[in-house]
């Protein structure tokens, strides 16, 4: 898809109602399960011609769903989910049985827990993978298209980049492209960077996915998902199962996601200002790690300043120990303790307290998902914590 406008400009004026007199301005919230239709149905009615029931889809996602499109460069309107956990299954579902998954060690959690799971019976074996390592990730896919040669969809990479919690940086066109090559598909988790930092299918990936709830929708107010693709057989497959597993959105939830996705720029913008600032101003301690692209001493900024336009608003801090994290966590007073990520608020988290993050992740790690406030004042409670922290360890 051509885009035609700037991201900037595509966040507030796509999918607005046709300009006519007296008409509104936004979309409208329908609030319907049932809609009228008098023509028959084929054998899945999910994939009939109109809507005909809630399941299938609603007026009130339509304007989301095409506005995700324009900032994706997805020929085809997005698909939203109840959640990013639900868009994440639907992306797995793609995969044969009796198929491979490689993933990075590193990512989003409920994915790494749902492939596993079905793995767990026997549904795809997983393969996690150090994704900032090309040689190896693209030797794990190699040996698994080989593995599976004949079978169509058998083999797919799963891509995050950044990372989560580790922020590592993936060479994403190389990746894709080998992966295609050997005919494998590739999905790209891009919650982290948003499609205002990298647009994953313009360099050849098959499906993205998105964590709505996070930066798109923006003000940590509604649990959503997406998945995009241009490929029409990939599109019917994710709806098929949006559709039969019930995996679908509420309409307010909708309706609030694209209201939050006019500001996306700004808050992005502001967001990125924030974090570079603040690692600058961490990278002076030395008894703490820092983890940001956007520092030149990050192992991932020379990939990053190739190909993404921003360096993301999460950055992540380790300390000597995990009582020191911990305690940074109890002392802080503007920034909040909560999981998750991509609102207007400043978030702090220690990763391992969660009992399923995987053991390479420092014990000591902190991730900062950094909002909008003011950075002098997100800085002075930070720098507080963190003496308490440090005299802790």
């Amino acid at each position: 898809m051509t885009q035609k406008w700037a991201p900037e400009t595509a966040v507030v004026e796509t999918a607005r109602p046709p300009r006519e007199r007296d008409a509104p301005l936004n979309p409208a919230v329908v609030l319907s399960s049932t809609f009228v239709g008098t023509h028959d149905l084929g054998t899945d009615s999910a994939d009939a011609d109109g809507i005909q029931y809630g399941r299938f889809g609603n007026p009130t996602w339509s304007p989301f769903e095409r506005a995700l499109a324009e900032l994706e460069c997805a020929e085809l309107p997005g698909l939203v989910f109840a959640s990013g956990l639900a868009a994440v299954s639907a992306a797995l579902e793609l995969v044969a049985p009796g198929g491979t998954v490689i993933m990075p060690q590193h990512c989003y959690l409920g994915s790494l827990s749902a492939a596993k799971d079905s793995a767990a019976v026997g549904r795809f074996d997983v393969i996690t993978v150090d994704i900032a390592d090309t040689d190896a990730v693209n030797d794990a896919v190699s040996a698994a298209a080989e593995r599976h040669a004949g079978t169509d969809r058998a083999v797919m990479l799963w891509i995050e980049s950044p990372t989560n919690p580790m922020l590592e940086v993936a060479d994403l066109p190389a990746l894709v492209a080998h992966a295609k090559n050997l005919g494998a598909l590739t999905v790209v988790d891009n919650t982290f960077a948003t499609p205002l930092v990298q647009q994953p299918l313009t360099v050849g990936a098959d499906v993205v996915v998105h964590s709505v709830t996070k930066y798109l929708a923006g003000h940590s107010d509604v649990v959503l998902g997406a998945a995009l693709t241009s490929d029409p057989a990939l599109h019917e497959a994710l709806h098929h199962h949006r559709s039969i597993r019930g995996a679908v959105a509420g309409p307010w939830e909708v309706w609030l996601a694209l209201r939050g996705l006019r500001t996306l720029a700004l808050r992005v913008e502001r967001s990125q200002q924030n974090a570079m600032e603040l690692a600058e101003r961490l990278s002076d301690y030395p008894e703490i790690e820092v983890r940001f692209p956007g520092l030149v001493s990050d192992p991932g900024h020379d990939r990053a300043v190739a190909q993404l336009k921003g360096f993301g608003s999460v950055l992540c801090v380790v300390l000597p120990t995990p009582a020191a994290a911990r305690a940074v966590t109890e002392a802080v007073s503007l920034w909040t303790p909560a999981t998750s990520l991509g609102g207007v608020e400043s978030l702090i988290e220690r990763r391992r307290r969660h009992a399923h993050e995987p053991h390479s992740v420092p014990g000591g790690l902190l991730r900062l998902s950094v909002g909008i406030e003011h950075v002098d004042d997100l800085w002075n409670d930070l720098k507080h914590a963190l003496a308490t922290g440090l005299a802790a360890s």
